[in-house]
């Protein structure tokens, strides 16, 4: 899982491009799981790049058994009057050529009112795990929602983007409430950094 302490620190475009490396060098699929559900842009980034990505596959199931990491609230209903499985709404687009699965939540299927909700339940991961050799999460920052404080003793390992100007302060708060919340945080990104890491920063991790 990739998050970031505060907004703006390039998450999304870290997780993307670790995504696209570690699916050319994969035996098996890589998943790119697009977690922020406030923005869900991770499909139209890769769809705009087809010189890095490839071209975007035909859309695809996102849940290998009908599980899912989140559910809908107020349930959704089936004209038939019966609720709809969360899992439903989760698609997902193949690119490079298979080797990358993208997710996308169908907001649009939802109605005024409802709204998904992230459920700290491992189902989902150790199902999907079985189909990818790596999956990776995209996650709203910890400042704007607490997606990642829900996912992360979910996570194998945990990696915190940082901007190059950002303080010591909030990713030292970021990181202590991801391990209150089970979480191990393993690395960390100075994202567009020129220079070597501040040495606060190291022993934050260290």
């Amino acid at each position: 899982m990739f998050v970031g302490a505060v907004r703006g620190e390039g998450v999304s475009t870290v997780s993307r491009e670790f995504a696209r490396l570690a699916a050319v060098r994969a035996s098996k699929p890589v998943w790119l799981i697009d977690a922020d559900f406030t923005r869900q842009d991770q499909q139209h980034h890769l769809a705009q790049h087809p010189e890095r990505f490839g071209r975007a596959g035909t859309r695809v199931t996102g849940s290998p058994d009908g599980s899912a990491f989140y559910t809908v609230r107020p349930p959704l209903m089936g004209a038939d009057g019966e609720a709809v499985r969360p899992a439903k709404l989760l698609t997902a687009k193949p690119f490079l050529g298979r080797r990358l699965y993208s997710t996308r939540l169908e907001l649009e299927a939802l109605v005024a009112g409802q709204s998904p909700v992230v459920v700290p339940q491992a189902d989902y991961w150790i199902a999907l795990s079985q189909h990818a050799d790596v999956v990776v999460v995209d996650v709203p920052s910890v400042d704007r929602e607490d997606t990642a404080l829900r996912l992360a003793p979910f996570m194998d390992d945990i990696v915190m983007v940082i901007g190059e100007s950002a303080s010591v302060t909030a990713p030292k708060a970021a990181k202590e409430q991801l391990q209150a919340a089970g979480g191990r945080v393993s690395g960390i990104v100075i994202n567009k950094a020129t220079y070597r890491a501040p040495r606060a920063l190291e022993k934050m991790l260290g």
